[in-house]
């Protein structure tokens, strides 16, 4: 039964993020002299790695929930070294 369970959850975990890896996307909705905190993992809990303004493009990785909230993990396009975890609240298609 445990692993029907692990099956069923990594179904749900991959139909959450069909069409998502790999996709470049814009950063949007920050407003102006604020950033979108790229974090080292998906969730408020993580340190902060650095700020993005609006009009930052990043290239989506994978996405996951936690606590309710949908984060992406993310590189910067001009930078692709560059990863962290941003809210996909902020993120639009360019």
């Amino acid at each position: 039964m445990r692993w029907a369970a692990i099956v069923v959850s990594g179904t749900i975990l991959l139909a959450g993020c069909a069409g998502v890896m790999g996709e470049r996307a814009v950063v949007t909705g920050v407003g102006q002299g604020d950033l979108l905190k790229l974090r080292y993992g998906p969730s408020l809990g993580y340190k902060v790695k650095l700020g993005l303004p609006d009009g930052t493009e990043v290239v989506r990785r994978t996405c996951v929930t936690e606590m309710g909230q949908l984060w992406c993990e993310v590189s910067l396009a001009k930078d692709p070294g560059v990863t962290g975890y941003v809210s996909a609240d902020y993120l639009r298609k360019p």
